[in-house]
């Protein structure tokens, strides 16, 4: 089945360049000129990537981004001005998975929604068991849910990826820059900025108290961990009925 990629944009100019560069690389094209003509199109159809403007008429693009994070997980690549930092900060915060400044070429393009989309084909290779517990979260593999005190999470694909490296290696610190290169890629690992963002946001989630982590804890100048935990609270969740609501291990 062909990529279906969202362009939205009030420039004419950029439309049509997305749109044209998609197009070649074989990916099937949407196209929108602000944010409602965004969700109303997202709405109606399968869409496996937003490529989203920032300054739009009707609904800006943090407006669009947010409200489609209430409801879904596709991964979004904000279209912001060059240089203009808060604005890639604030889309991170709101759940983009990635950014593109403008101008941008063809090729810097095409890596980025390559790159996003690669980071949303979530893996679960290596996982010996169906269910992982730390604490008050859990984690079912199968359905690349998580959990925390019998609540579901809702999580990006980068964020869902970026717990799988601490799951993964719990008890062993894990530096910025692999971290970089492992979730987005080598060309990443100086890209200090969009790991501190996740991080926050990924704690906003996770943490009873994100000032005070548990569960992510930082360890100066080195990088980042997964704390071990007692040999119970590690231990695989029994399977659960389908329909079953209750998360507690």
């Amino acid at each position: 089945m062909t990529t279906r990629i969202l362009v939205v944009d009030d420039e004419p100019r950029y439309q049509r360049l997305l749109e044209a560069n998609l197009r070649t690389d074989g990916y099937d094209v949407v196209t929108a000129s602000n944010g409602l003509e965004a969700i109303n199109s997202f709405s109606t159809q399968p869409i496996d990537l937003i490529l989203l403007d920032i300054m739009m008429p009707e609904l800006d693009g943090f407006e669009t981004c947010q409200r489609i994070r209430e409801y879904s997980s596709v991964p979004i690549i904000m279209l912001t001005a060059k240089g203009d930092e808060k604005d890639r900060v604030r889309g991170l915060d709101l759940g983009a998975d990635d950014y593109l400044t403008k101008p941008f070429s063809a090729t810097e393009l095409l890596a980025r929604v390559r790159a996003v989309l690669r980071r949303a084909q979530v893996s679960t290779d290596g996982s010996q068991t169906r269910y992982f517990t730390h604490g008050d979260i859990r984690i079912d593999f199968a359905r690349a849910e998580v959990w925390r005190d019998g609540e579901l999470i809702s999580l990006s694909a980068t964020e869902y990826r970026l717990l799988l490296q601490f799951v993964h290696k719990v008890g062993k610190i894990i530096s910025a820059e692999d971290l970089l290169s492992s979730i987005w890629g080598a060309e990443y690992r100086k890209e200090k900025e969009i790991l501190w963002v996740s991080i926050a946001r990924l704690r906003q989630k996770l943490e009873k108290e994100p000032h005070a982590p548990k569960h992510i804890v930082t360890r100066t100048g080195l990088g980042y961990l997964m704390p071990p935990i007692e040999e119970e609270n590690l231990a695989p969740a029994p399977p659960q009925e389908e329909n079953e609501q209750d998360a507690s291990a």
